[in-house]
């Protein structure tokens, strides 16, 4: 009778394993990427690495629901990568290297759409303007309970002149690194470059005390799109 007993733990053990890997297939996300700028966009995303997105192309990216930590994606801008992808890029550079490194994010200025997959059965998401911005981007669910997010506006062209980077349009904390512009740490207030940000895009978050009212959740095991240039344009 030993080897029915060790089959039939060697059965269970597979039946457990079975279910856990459907778990966590179950709770894996999709992000399609697409690029609808009028010029060539280089993707970014941790985890996920890197992408070049030609006007008109999509980036379908899966991404495992281990990211509790957090995940990433953002556009950066007249790169240049040697065969080896070694290179650099005007905004969102990750380490001068095309495939971006888990952990990660990009040199402000840019655009961050970030997000936390299954926790207590949800995911969380976001777009951020703490490291600036340099692309217009949505970022929504495919499911329809969930909202979207818009940021779209004209932050580049409007960017008061002490917030101007090559490319894009700094925030206030990378170009000022005073407590006053949350960048020691501790509390802050919303100012008046925060609330041009915001201004352009209202359901992004500003300056790090402004993500309780920017953050957005969505039943786990939902799938979602990041469009940069919503509008067809840079």
């Amino acid at each position: 009778m030993k080897p029915f007993k060790n089959l039939s733990i060697s059965f269970f053990y597979f039946f457990v394993s079975t279910l856990f890997f459907i778990s966590l297939l179950a709770y894996a996300a999709r992000f399609d990427i697409k690029n609808n700028c009028n010029i060539t966009i280089w993707a970014a995303a941790t985890p996920g690495g890197g992408r070049q997105i030609n006007p008109g192309g999509t980036w379908s990216l899966e991404v495992s629901p281990n990211t509790k930590g957090g995940g990433r994606i953002w556009a950066r801008t007249e790169c240049i990568f040697n065969g080896s992808g070694v290179g650099k890029c005007l905004t969102g550079d990750c380490g001068g290297l095309f495939q971006c490194q888990d952990g990660g994010s990009g040199a402000a200025p840019c655009t961050l759409a970030e997000y936390s997959l299954g926790t207590l059965n949800m995911d969380f998401y976001d777009i951020s303007l703490v490291d600036g911005f340099n692309v217009p981007m949505i970022f929504n669910s495919t499911s329809p309970e969930c909202s979207g997010i818009d940021c779209t506006g004209d932050l580049n062209g409007n960017c008061p002149t002490e917030l101007k980077a090559p490319g894009g349009c700094y925030n206030p904390c990378a170009v000022f690194k005073t407590e006053e512009y949350c960048c020691t740490g501790g509390k802050c207030k919303a100012t008046n470059y925060s609330m041009f940000l915001k201004g352009g895009c209202p359901g992004a978050y500003s300056f790090p005390m402004d993500d309780i009212t920017s953050t957005y959740t969505c039943p786990s095991g939902s799938n979602y799109n990041v469009v940069f240039c919503p509008l067809g344009s840079l």
